[in-house]
């Protein structure tokens, strides 16, 4: 639900940044100030008494959102300013600033921050944006083994129709390593996968699985098990996020709280999963999370009392800011709706599920029911499809997920141990990889539903969205009156 304790200005200022940021600027900031004005004038005329600091802080909220959101609008752009004419271009520097990926069509991938372009004949200029790069597949192990931040020279040539912008590179050279902080995070990573190589075997699969979970390494994961993933709506399971992070963090509290307390077991935790999104990279959906659980330490300190919309709304400035480009990603819009989703429809949900269901279905479903909904429209406009599957699938995938990723850190750990006691673990993930396989595999089988006009179901969700809201106001007011009753 919804109500007057969430309309914080944090919220304010988010609703205004993402107004600025998706939309022309000028033209809404414009209204808005005409919508203010109009407003006042029509309080004014009834003189009705309005509370002017607050009307202050939240035109005040506005404001700075507005402008921040613009801010972040001018940082976004992605386009690439090579200094030459791109046919004449034939080799290219800059620095690598993703984890190299290996495709299944043989070449690597990654990003790179372009610096500088050259000619046939010799001729250099600098230049910058981020240039995707495929690479050949004789090269993918060195870039693997130097990682992120490495200094590239690329010999190759531009695509040519939507692929103008992508750099096929015939040759690669690495042209300066890393920093040793850039070097030893590839190294760990690297230690990492290939205990999880030797643990499963020649026979099995699920360290693979478990490098996607734990390191969101997905280079190797089978097809069909990836393709059944995302057939069944339960693909976001395999990208690292909130998920992933609640389950470190859970593991964390229980092992330092009793030891330290729940405030200093909070900071020690918030240093370790600041290490942890350094050693697994800064995926958007990954970063809100940490955001969020910096924000929760820092309020457990200060005795702040916060609400989860306030945390979503300060997350999502603070991210925008400094990530303008994040805005774009199509994971990181689904990661915020998600969550909003499920802060504010969630109760309601299980309010009319409860009583109907057993306790941990209903919980359960309301959550992802909540998410389902108003992610909806912006997946049928991207994917023009919809799987409702998903909404039960994620509630069975998602704790054998956390499980399996319990088990994966209890391995590694063990896999540093004399003894074979990993072994054991590894039995237990080898048949829990088989489960989640079998259980992804069955709902992949059902169809999903093909979308040719997402309005429509932007149409619906937002409908059920407002009956939701009232029905949680109505619930409200009657529980209200039962209590006084009483």
């Amino acid at each position: 639900m919804v109500d007057s304790n969430y309309l914080s200005p944090p919220l304010y200022a988010a609703l205004a940044m993402i107004a600025s940021y998706y939309v022309n600027s000028q033209l809404i900031l414009f209204l808005l100030v005409i919508f203010l004005i109009i407003i006042y004038s029509f309080i004014s005329s009834l003189h009705i008494f309005i509370d002017i600091r607050k009307i202050l802080v939240i035109s005040l909220s506005l404001i700075i959102g507005f402008s921040l959101g613009i801010f972040a609008r001018q940082g976004k752009d992605n386009s690439l300013q090579m200094g030459l004419l791109q046919e004449n271009i034939i080799a290219v520097s800059g620095i690598l600033i993703e984890d190299p990926r290996s495709l299944q069509a043989g070449l690597g991938y990654g990003i790179l921050d372009l610096q500088v372009t050259v000619t046939h004949n010799g001729i250099r200029s600098s230049a910058k944006g981020e240039l995707t790069v495929f690479f050949p597949e004789d090269s993918i192990a060195d870039l693997k083994e130097f990682g992120r931040a490495s200094t590239l020279y690329l010999e190759g040539s531009f695509g040519r129709g939507n692929s103008s912008n992508v750099f096929y590179a015939a040759s690669v050279h690495i042209t300066t390593p890393p920093p040793v902080i850039e070097a030893f995070r590839t190294n760990l990573r690297l230690l990492i996968l290939e205990r999880f190589s030797y643990m499963q075997g020649s026979n099995s699969e699920w360290g693979n699985f478990a490098s996607a979970l734990l390191l969101g390494v997905r280079d190797n994961l089978d097809t069909n098990f990836t393709d059944s993933f995302r057939n069944s709506g339960t693909s976001h399971i395999l990208a690292l996020s909130g998920m992933h992070l609640a389950v470190i963090s859970l593991l964390l509290s229980l092992m330092l709280k009793p030891l330290l307390g729940i405030r200093y077991a909070a900071l020690a935790g918030a240093v370790f999963i600041c290490l942890y999104v350094f050693l697994a990279g800064a995926q958007t959906s990954l970063i809100r999370s940490l955001i969020m659980y910096l924000l929760g330490v820092f309020a457990l300190w200060t005795s702040l009392k916060t609400k989860g919309l306030t945390l979503l709304a300060t997350a999502f400035i603070l991210q925008l800011l400094f990530q303008n480009k994040s805005g774009t990603s199509i994971s990181f819009m689904l990661s915020y709706l998600a969550l909003f989703g499920m802060i504010t429809l969630g109760k309601s949900i299980y309010n009319l599920l409860k009583g109907k269901l057993p306790e941990i279905l209903s919980s359960s479903l309301s959550f992802s029911l909540a998410a389902f909904l108003v992610t909806s429209p912006l997946v049928a406009y991207y994917f023009n499809t919809l799987r409702p599957i998903g909404i039960i699938t994620g509630i069975i995938i998602a704790p054998l997920s956390t499980l399996f990723m319990i088990l994966s850190l209890a391995a590694l750990l063990f896999s540093f141990v004399p003894l074979p006691i990993w072994s054991f673990f590894a039995f237990l993930l080898d048949f829990l990889y088989g489960v989640i396989n079998n259980i992804v595999s069955v709902s992949s089988l059902v169809p999903g539903i093909n979308i040719s006009e997402p309005f429509w179901i932007m149409l619906f969700s937002i409908i059920i969205f407002v009956l939701l809201i009232l029905f949680a106001a109505w619930d409200e007011k009657r529980r209200l009156k039962i209590e006084v009753f009483n």
